[in-house]
């Protein structure tokens, strides 16, 4: 960020670590490519930092923010909220690896699962012996080296990882190097999914993961451990789910945060991720600024996601356990969620870029602890699955702005904009939410609030849904040439919960200039609960496009509709909402 940048200067300290660190500030590193520890190897032992040299300024860095408006920039909710890059550097790591014209590592750096993770050691011993306070950072080597390979860091509280401008760390492909002990085997299938750990494991404690540089997942790299190897990739590993009996894949995560107070997501570009990109859970401040996340990327896919019939992941029909698949679609990486903020608390995530496989953002609340206070300001979505509160809600969500919000579907299959999706397997009280300023276009499902998501009802877990008091104002749905989700092919939808002798409506919806280009449909509904069905709508003060297909359903399956229409208002503008995602590295 410029201005702390030339307020401060980094203060660096030379940490010797045998064979594997170099001085702060770069230079030439010998080869690691001997240096092949799993995750669960206690990493070297590293000597206290010595004594400090001189500090220097560093050169200044762009900031993403400025992709959007001046209006969006001057926002009062997010001034002085913006992340600090760290101030001083405990070690400083560079590179001794290449990326290929693919912007990828050669398959031959890491064959048959031998060097599969060469610089998790150095990267985990620099992160060990540094300073509560400080960070390690990672950039290029002195011969124009711009790559890492890792397997499994942590990342404990007081301590940040810097991934400089044009350097990339690179996710092992081994599953083997994932995998907790006990658990399912990760990179398989299984009943649930808890056989990996994420590539970042991290506490919060008022540190973070920084910089304008990339961690890629190689979500669509062939593995080289289990039963699946020099088989499958994490994403056809992903599809087995589709068309297996084994509900759940067991892959690793990007970024995994847990407990602890206070943490930054600043300027880093996330992509590839073999399942969630991100996940916070259990943290007291979490804030995610500006950056880019993206799977697939043009690297594992062809502009446009036009793949070729028969090179992408098999999704229905017979499973594919034979040939691993060379181009992937969002529709084809499964469960690659960009953030979750989940069970958390006092969360700002605000000028983001995301497209991914699945949820763009999804808030949940499950057993530990509730979800409150959270910003969710600036942001654009492209392939995604929406903006999501849920599924699990059973520890309750409360106080959720959703503001300046963009949703291009891409006529991608599942696509939702805004939706609150729950049932009671895992449901809760879903409180106090205003989404206020939404673009959205070419997408299946513009809003939907229901509490059967994915069919469950009648669950054992007795966890009933109870949504209420969901504000959404200031909302534009787009026709555009050639979607096939304009018109009624848009659908939207309110199903409040009335099973195991509960009724509980979703009451106080409020609609206030919500506006669409023609007239939606109501969602269709293989079950015995209609849609829309045991809700309560509010309409105004501002215009409601699709009032008639509110009051003819009123009166029917405890659905009511109340007009306090009174104010006419321009359509929310979103002339200049749609812009390109910002990266050569991007499809679309």
């Amino acid at each position: 960020m410029p201005e702390i940048r030339n307020k401060y200067m980094l203060k660096t300290c030379a940490m010797l670590i045998t064979l594997a660190l170099a001085a702060c500030g770069g230079g030439g590193g010998g080869s690691d490519a001997a240096i092949s520890a799993p995750a669960s190897t206690s990493p070297t032992a590293a000597p206290t930092p010595t004594s400090v040299p001189t500090p220097t300024p560093t050169p200044s860095v762009a900031d993403n923010t400025t992709l959007w408006p001046t209006s969006a920039q001057n926002d009062a909710a997010v001034q002085g909220k913006k992340p600090a890059y760290p101030t001083t550097l405990c070690a400083s790591i560079p590179a001794t690896l290449t990326t290929n014209a693919k912007n990828l590592l050669d398959d031959s750096v890491d064959a048959g699962g031998t060097n599969s993770q060469p610089d998790a050691s150095r990267i985990q011993a620099a992160i060990t012996a540094c300073p509560s306070g400080q960070a390690v950072k990672l950039v290029a080597g002195s011969a124009g080296q711009n790559a890492f390979l890792s397997g499994p860091l942590t990342l404990p509280a007081g301590v940040s990882l810097w991934v400089d401008n044009g350097v990339t760390l690179f996710a092992s492909r081994k599953p083997s190097d994932y995998q907790i002990s006990g658990k399912n085997t990760c990179g398989q299938t299984a009943s649930s999914d808890n056989g990996c750990q994420a590539l970042i494991n991290a506490v919060a404690g008022n540190n973070g993961l920084y910089g304008q540089g990339t961690i890629d997942g190689r979500g669509g790299a062939v593995l080289t451990s289990g039963i699946y190897a020099n088989t499958l990739t994490w994403w056809d590993v992903g599809a087995l789910t589709k068309t297996m009996s084994s509900a759940n894949q067991n892959s690793p995560r990007l970024l995994q945060v847990t407990g602890g107070s206070n943490f930054s997501l600043y300027q880093v570009s996330l992509q590839n991720a073999p399942k969630f990109h991100v996940v916070a859970s259990g943290v007291n401040g979490f804030t995610a600024w500006g950056n880019k996340l993206q799977s697939p990327t043009l690297a594992y896919s062809v502009a446009g996601y036009q793949c070729a019939s028969g090179t992408t992941p098999t999704v229905s029909g017979s499973a594919n356990i034979t040939r691993a698949s060379t181009c992937f679609t969002p529709d084809t990486v499964k469960n690659t969620d960009g953030i979750d903020p989940g069970q958390t608390q006092n969360v700002l995530i605000a000028f983001n870029h995301i497209s991914t496989g699945d949820d763009g953002i999804a808030i949940k609340a499950h057993t530990t602890g509730p979800a409150s206070g959270i910003q969710i300001l600036h942001n654009r979505f492209y392939y995604t699955h929406g903006m999501s509160i849920g599924s699990e809600t059973d520890s309750g969500v409360n106080n959720v702005t959703i503001s300046d919000m963009v949703v291009d579907g891409y006529d991608a299959g599942a696509t939702s904009g805004f939706r609150i999706k729950t049932d009671d397997s895992r449901g809760g009280e879903v409180k106090n939410v205003t989404v206020d300023g939404l673009c959205v276009r070419r997408v299946q499902q513009p809003l939907l609030i229901d509490t059967y998501y994915g069919n469950a009802s009648g669950s054992s877990n007795q966890l009933y849904p109870n949504v209420h008091d969901i504000t959404i104002r200031n909302v534009r749905y787009l026709n555009t040439t050639g979607s096939v989700y304009n018109g009624a092919s848009a659908a939207i939808g309110v199903r409040g919960y009335q099973s195991q002798g509960q009724t509980l409506p979703a009451y106080n919806i409020t609609l206030d200039n919500v506006v669409f280009d023609s007239t939606p449909s109501w969602v269709s509904t293989g079950m015995a609960y209609a849609i829309p069905s045991y809700g309560t709508i509010s309409m105004g003060a501002g215009p409601v496009s699709f009032a008639s297909l509110l009051t003819s359903a009123s009166g029917n399956n405890a659905f009511t509709v109340t007009d306090n229409r009174s104010a006419s208002a321009a359509a929310y503008d979103c002339s200049a909402a749609f812009v390109s995602f910002p990266s050569g590295k991007s499809p679309i």
